[in-house]
């Protein structure tokens, strides 16, 4: 093996382990963040033996992790003539991932959320005693801000790159 292949092997062997433990940190499972980091990553489709083997995982997590990422719209299954295994490969624009990952998030964590604090806040509404008022009123606070930074995600994340990109420079300029 060259040292380049050795150099990048290990670069990229890097950034699977660490693209795994941030996705603990953004509310997805470890294997599964490592999954979509090696198929990132790879210029090929890779199948289920594929993975297992590069990531020392079972076929039982393999194949589990590989159908939530196909589910969130991150991975794609493509055929290949000829072949009867199931080949998987990652979508590979940036803005595009990361507009999936916001409408993916908006739906497990922000709806249920949001739903929540408009049953409290109904619940609450009538409330007379200042301990129910506080409440209340805090529980209005959470709910208008989650609404608010929900809308904005969405807009930006339905906004073209390049776009995005210029009114987050005018903003942050």
């Amino acid at each position: 093996m060259s040292a380049e292949a050795e150099t990048l092997k290990a670069a990229r062997e890097e950034f699977v382990t660490q693209w795994g433990a941030l996705g603990t940190q953004w509310g997805i499972n470890r294997t599964m963040a490592q999954i979509h980091a090696l198929l990132m990553t790879s210029t090929d489709p890779l199948t289920t033996d594929d993975v297992m083997e590069q990531l020392h995982v079972s076929r039982g997590n393999a194949h589990t992790n590989l159908k939530e990422l196909v589910a969130w719209g991150l991975v794609r299954i493509v055929a290949k003539k000829g072949e009867r295994k199931e080949y998987f490969e990652a979508e590979k624009d940036v803005w595009q991932i990361f507009a999936t990952v916001a409408r993916e998030r908006k739906r497990r964590e922000i709806e249920p959320a949001m739903a929540l604090l408009g049953k409290c806040s109904e619940s609450t509404a009538n409330m007379k005693s200042a301990e129910g008022k506080a409440f209340h009123d805090q529980i209005r606070q959470l709910e208008e801000f989650i609404g608010f930074a929900s809308k904005v995600s969405d807009k930006v994340s339905r906004m073209k790159h390049g776009f995005a990109i210029q009114l987050a420079a005018k903003l942050l300029g």
